[in-house]
């Protein structure tokens, strides 16, 4: 890799400016929950879905692949895999951003886009290895040390979302989204813990 025995950088060691993009990154969805605070009440179930799944089309339309869009998303593979599987209409969603991103030639891998430079910012912060941050972006190792000794910019933006490995905030997290423990059974068939269900409509609230 391209630093693999560079230490942990101090926050006071990376320009402000790259500090706080890394940190913007790593704390995106506080910006929903500030907005769902100031309309009262705990998050809607059906808006946090669809908050994800419209980041996860936003990825998948410039290139990235599901593991990159996931993680541009902020949510786990297999809950993907299963919004994949479960709902026609995601899906259909799904291909056009992917011929959305080949019709306008973008393919991670090919060349290196924002997108991607996002992407591994944000693996780095939740703790992911320079080798496997660059790879699940998308970026050539070779290619990106090339890109990584050539610009100031960009090594101060790695070196911001490594140093919040070791900085990174405790929040909560539904329970389909935690890894599981060996031996422990898996979680309930559904994408996520619910927190507020969505008002009925139509037929449903007559009943």
């Amino acid at each position: 890799m391209y630093e693999p025995n560079e230490p942990e950088p101090r926050p006071a060691d990376t320009p402000p400016d790259a500090r706080r993009a890394a940190e913007w990154l790593r704390d995106g969805g506080a910006v929903e929950r500030i907005l769902q605070d100031a309309l009262g009440g705990p998050p809607d179930e059906r808006d946090v879905t669809l908050a994800r799944m419209g980041g996860v089309l936003q990825a998948t339309a410039q290139g990235l692949g599901p593991a990159a869009a996931a993680v541009w998303a902020g949510v786990p593979p297999h809950v993907l895999e299963e919004w994949t599987d479960r709902d026609p209409a995601f899906a259909t969603a799904l291909c056009a951003a992917r011929a959305l991103a080949a019709a306008h030639g973008v393919r991670a891998g090919e060349q290196h886009t924002p997108a991607m430079l996002r992407v591994l910012l944000v693996a780095l912060g939740n703790g992911s290895t320079d080798s496997e941050a660059v790879r699940l972006a998308g970026f050539r190792p070779q290619r990106f040390r090339a890109l990584h000794r050539a610009s100031a910019a960009l090594q101060a933006l790695v070196a911001a979302a490594r140093a919040l490995r070791t900085s990174r905030r405790v929040g909560y997290v539904p329970s389909a989204y935690r890894p599981r423990r060996p031996g422990r059974k898996p979680p309930a068939d559904r994408s996520f813990r619910l927190v507020r269900r969505a008002a009925p409509t139509g037929d449903d609230a007559s009943e």
